[in-house]
C-alpha cells in the first residue's frame, strides 16, 4: 500500500473548503476540520481525513442536520445538558467542552452532557481543550454498538472513548483511548490495507475470533451479531469484563445522565444520536494550580527515567508519541494511504474542487506519481 506525504497547510485550507462547500461557516468548517486533522497530526490514521467520506456522506444522507443548532435545555452553575439537534458531532462536542471550561473557570468544575450527536471525532480533541486552557479536562462519547459484552455476541456498547488531559512538562499529559481493544476506525484501515486482523480484536456471529475486517464491519452494520471486543478481550480471565466496564462508565457520563441513546440505539434508520461528556477541573479547587502541575511533571519524569525492561530502550508516557507525530508530519506533511487519497479525489470530483491545487499535478492518485 502506497503512502503519500501532503503538507498540513494544503490539508487545512482543502478540508475547510470541503464543509464551506457543504454549506457551513468558514468558522464552523474551521473548527470541524481541526478535530479531524489534529488526530492525522497525532498519527491516528482511523479518525482522520480517512473519515472524511464518512462525514460528507452523513450530511448529504441527512444523518447530520446542517441546518441545525445544539442547544442548551438543563444548566446549573456546573452543570449542563445541550441537546445537539442533529448537528455536525464535532459542532455540539466543541459547544460542551466549551461550556465546561466556562463554567470551571467560574466555580472550579464544569460538567456537561449531550445528546442527539453525531460523530465527533477524537475524544483527545476535547480533553485537550481544557488542558491547554489551564485545566484538567475528560471527555467521552458513546457510539453505534461495537463491543460485544463479556460472554456476548450482539454489539451492545460502542467504542466508548476515555480521553484524559493535563497539563504537565515538558509535554502534557494526554490520554485518549476506546474501551474496545480497537475502534472501527482501525478496522476501516485493515479493510483498506487488506490485511487480516490480530488474534483477540473481534469475534464473529458465533463469538469464535475472527481476522476477516470485511465480515467483521458487515456484521456490525447487518446486526447478525460478532463485534469487536472489549479491553481485555473474551474472557475474564486477561479483564474482558473491565473493558466492558469501561465502556458502561462512559455510557453513564453521556446517554445515561443526558437521558439519550444508548449505544444499541443509535445508527438506526439514518440517525446517529450518539452522545457525549465533557468534564473540565480547575486545579486550583484543590490547591495551587503550579504545584499540582509541577507535581505531575516530576512523577511523569520518573517514569520515564524507570527501569526498562530487556531490550527496551524507553518508556513513553502518554501524550509523548503525539507530540513527536505533530512535529513530523508539521514538518514533513501528513500521511495518506492511496485508498483514502483515492476518496479525496472523488470527494473534490464531486465539489467541483481541484485535486491537483492539494494535492500535486498528478490528478489520479492510484498512478502512484504523489510522493
Amino acid at each position: 500500500m502506497t503512502y503519500y506525504r501532503v503538507d498540513f497547510k494544503e490539508l487545512k485550507e482543502f478540508c475547510e473548503l470541503s464543509f464551506i462547500k457543504r454549506g457551513f461557516s468558514e468558522h464552523d468548517s474551521r473548527i470541524i476540520s481541526d478535530v479531524i486533522l489534529l488526530s492525522d497530526l497525532y498519527g491516528i490514521e482511523s479518525h482522520g481525513l480517512q473519515r472524511l467520506k464518512m462525514y460528507h456522506s452523513d450530511i448529504k444522507s441527512g444523518m447530520v442536520n446542517r441546518g441545525s443548532e445544539s442547544e442548551i435545555i438543563f444548566e446549573t452553575p456546573v452543570s449542563g445538558v445541550i441537546d445537539a439537534h442533529f448537528c455536525s458531532g464535532h459542532l455540539a462536542a466543541h459547544r460542551g467542552m466549551s461550556l465546561a471550561i466556562e463554567k470551571a473557570k467560574k466555580t472550579g468544575i464544569g460538567i456537561i452532557t449531550v445528546k442527539n450527536s453525531n460523530h465527533f471525532g477524537i475524544a483527545g480533541y476535547y480533553s485537550k481543550m481544557a488542558c491547554d486552557r489551564g485545566l484538567l479536562g475528560i471527555s467521552f462519547t458513546n457510539s453505534g454498538g461495537l463491543m460485544v459484552p463479556t460472554n456476548g455476541i450482539i454489539p451492545m456498547i460502542g467504542s466508548n472513548p476515555i480521553a484524559c488531559a493535563m497539563p504537565a512538562e515538558p509535554y502534557d499529559f494526554l490520554f485518549d483511548a476506546s474501551t474496545t481493544v480497537v475502534t472501527l476506525g482501525k478496522l476501516e484501515i485493515y479493510k483498506k490495507l487488506d490485511k487480516p486482523l490480530p488474534n483477540g480484536w473481534a469475534i464473529d456471529p458465533r463469538g469464535n475470533a475472527s481476522s476477516d475486517a470485511t465480515a467483521i464491519i458487515e456484521n456490525i452494520n447487518s446486526e447478525n451479531g460478532g463485534g469487536i471486543l472489549p479491553l481485555g478481550g473474551d474472557t475474564e480471565n486477561l479483564g474482558g469484563h473491565k473493558g466492558y466496564g469501561f465502556g458502561m462508565i462512559t455510557e453513564i457520563f453521556t446517554s445515561i445522565i443526558s437521558l439519550g441513546m444508548t449505544s444499541n440505539y443509535c445508527l438506526k434508520d439514518n440517525i446517529d444520536g450518539c452522545c457525549h461528556g465533557f468534564i473540565a477541573i480547575d486545579p486550583n479547587i484543590f490547591g495551587g494550580a503550579k504545584e499540582i502541575k509541577d507535581h505531575l511533571s516530576k512523577f511523569l519524569q520518573e517514569l520515564r527515567e524507570s527501569p526498562k525492561a530487556q531490550n527496551q530502550g524507553r518508556i513513553y508516557t502518554h501524550g509523548e508519541k503525539e507530540i513527536e507525530a505533530m512535529e513530523d508530519r508539521l514538518a514533513n506533511g501528513i500521511m495518506i494511504n492511496e485508498n483514502t487519497m483515492s476518496e479525496l479525489y472523488e470527494l473534490c470530483t464531486e465539489l467541483n474542487i481541484d485535486f491537483k491545487v492539494y494535492f500535486g499535478n498528478n490528478v489520479n492518485p492510484k498512478e502512484n506519481l504523489l510522493k
